[in-house]
């Protein structure tokens, strides 16, 4: 939201919380506190909007996993009404965060294209590429403008603690609290991490560009294994990490890398943020919020 607000935009940030979010360090964004389930609520947050970034998911890879139902019951059920409330709010533009690799499935050998065959595993993955769809038929049926970023693995700043979800994150605040570190597997598996602030920047370029595409990968474009984000990890904390292992879900693949060369040629390549730098920020930020919420 501070790319939004640095390019000049008022931005209206639609969450459930009630105090003053993380997000929010500018104190310039508008802070409408709603429930995603509600469409009252969604309607009303769409007053006076142009264009939606609609990153909300009510679910985790995890949560939906266990319960693939959730899926269809809250993101995909209320998503669908939120695409309705757009074309009846005259929306301009809908950016929808979808998942990377994920969405890909085993079908091809990563690094994965935008013209690759879809075959997602997962029931996270398979409600992502369900409301692409969906976004598809609402640009045919009601010209409802669209653009899916198809996101690899966002790590960065301003997550909130304790959420169960980005390797990175959890490595770095269970290492900060001096608890184990969980390993699916042999940690050869292999993922494309991203700084959440390079990630920003890309998405500034397609909400307020002329995108050519309906669907863009946004990664780094580099495969890193677990190992190496343990090694990383103890790097940045200067701590050994108490590692335990756990099997690898069948759902989960083995190796998941996004080709941007659709964006790169697009828009041209933006400088990338070194791993370990972004790691050690992240670190800083984790630690800090610790010590303030003892």
């Amino acid at each position: 939201m501070d790319a939004l607000v640095a390019q000049g935009d008022t931005v209206r940030a639609f969450d459930r919380r009630v105090d003053q979010p993380a997000y929010n360090q500018s104190g310039q964004v508008e802070p409408f506190t709603g429930d995603f389930l509600s469409i009252t609520d969604l309607r009303a947050a769409l007053e006076g909007i142009d264009a939606v970034y609609h990153f909300i998911s009510v679910t985790t890879p995890a949560t939906s996993d266990d319960n693939p139902t959730i899926d269809i019951e809250t993101n995909v059920r209320m998503s669908v009404e939120l695409f309705k409330l757009c074309v009846e709010a005259r929306i301009k533009r809908v950016i929808f965060a979808s998942t990377g690799g994920a969405i890909y499935g085993e079908n091809t050998a990563s690094p994965y294209s935008e013209t690759d065959a879809t075959a997602p595993i997962s029931p996270y993955a398979i409600s992502k590429l369900t409301l692409e769809n969906y976004l598809r038929y609402f640009r045919r049926k009601h010209g409802l403008q669209s653009v899916t970023v198809r996101m690899s693995n966002p790590y960065g700043e301003r997550q909130p603690l304790h959420r169960k979800q980005g390797v990175i994150p959890i490595f770095l605040e269970n290492i900060a609290q001096d608890k184990p570190i969980t390993v699916l597997g042999d940690g050869s598996m292999v993922r494309d991490y991203v700084y959440v602030k390079d990630v920003a920047q890309m998405i500034i370029k397609l909400s307020h560009g002329n995108p050519k595409h309906e669907v863009y990968n946004i990664g780094s474009g580099v495969g890193t294994t677990v190992n190496e984000i343990v090694a990383m990890v103890q790097q940045v904390s200067g701590k050994t990490a108490n590692i335990t292992q756990q099997p690898v879900p069948p759902t989960f693949v083995q190796e998941a890398v996004l080709n941007t060369k659709r964006f790169v040629d697009e828009f041209g390549a933006l400088p990338l943020t070194d791993m370990e730098e972004g790691m050690r920020t992240t670190y800083a930020y984790i630690t800090k919020q610790l010590k303030e919420s003892a």
